[in-house]
């Protein structure tokens, strides 16, 4: 189900014959597929033109799919029901993090031109769960199950922001603070300040506190009950731009991918939680 205004039968032309291929199935999809948000109900004869179908051949799909529960008709106009939603619903069911979080990354980083990234926390490190590359800014690569210190990283950072005051003391108990470069704050007191500016902003910046010449900025992902659940930042050279420019340049765009992700997430977890 496609959203925006109804498709025009060019658009729901369906592919040549293949071993399989079930083109009744098919038909009765571009039947499903002609709804949008300016199109939500729509005539026999408005989808039969949208389809490219015969009047009497929509006519049987829309039967089968009233009698199905995925469509409802006043006698004149046909519209979608919330069944519908299970179809996509079973598909969010099974995805996860990464699935959800790559395209997103992958378009926020083909529009601003730099490195995105995703992690999680696994004890006192990140991992990423998420790369999207560009030009290689750290001396040692960054791939899939890569760890890094939590306290040192952007990513890191938003992630213990948002761990409960009991968690993050037991981390803060286990966790060894290093300076890894001149930059790094390692201090108990210094780090604790910085995660309370990261809850009040909503996102942070490190610049240069993992290895000179690296700066990031991130915010988090949420799940449907406003929990922190993962991180995503923005990855630059910091020879390149200040921290003002990075938050000016990047942060509208990295917050919207965030809201975006996290939408996507909570939209997954009611599926999962429904057993659709």
């Amino acid at each position: 189900m496609s959203e925006g205004t109804a498709t025009s039968p060019a658009d729901n032309a369906l592919p040549g014959p293949s071993s399989g291929f079930v083109q009744s199935l098919a038909r009765g999809l571009s039947v499903i597929r002609v709804f949008g948000k300016d199109q939500s109900r729509m005539t026999l004869s408005d989808i039969a033109r949208a389809t490219g179908l015969t009047r009497a051949t929509t006519r049987r799909f829309l039967m089968t799919l009233i009698e199905l529960g995925y469509v409802r008709s006043d006698g004149r106009d046909f519209a979608l029901t919330a069944k519908v939603l299970e179809l996509g619903f079973s598909y969010l069911s099974g995805i996860t993090l990464p699935e959800v979080a790559q395209p997103h990354l992958e378009e926020l980083s083909h529009s601003i031109g730099e490195a995105t990234s995703a992690a999680i926390l696994d004890g006192s490190d990140i991992v990423y769960v998420v790369r999207v590359p560009t030009h290689r800014i750290m001396s040692v690569g960054i791939n899939l199950g890569t760890r890094l210190p939590a306290y040192a990283t952007s990513m890191g950072r938003v992630l213990l922001a948002g761990l409960e005051p009991d968690v993050l003391a037991d981390y803060l108990h286990d966790v060894k603070l290093q300076a890894l470069t001149e930059r790094t704050v390692h201090s108990e007191s210094a780090l604790l300040a910085e995660l309370e500016r990261v809850r009040v902003d909503g996102w942070t910046i490190v610049d240069q506190e993992l290895e000179p010449g690296l700066r990031s900025i991130a915010a988090p992902l949420r799940n449907a009950a406003g929990s922190v659940i993962a991180a995503i930042n923005v990855s630059t050279a910091a020879s390149t731009t200040s921290n003002e420019a990075v938050r000016e340049k990047y942060l509208p765009a990295l917050e919207a991918a965030a809201a975006a992700i996290s939408a996507d997430l909570a939209l997954a977890e009611r599926a999962e939680h429904s057993g659709l």
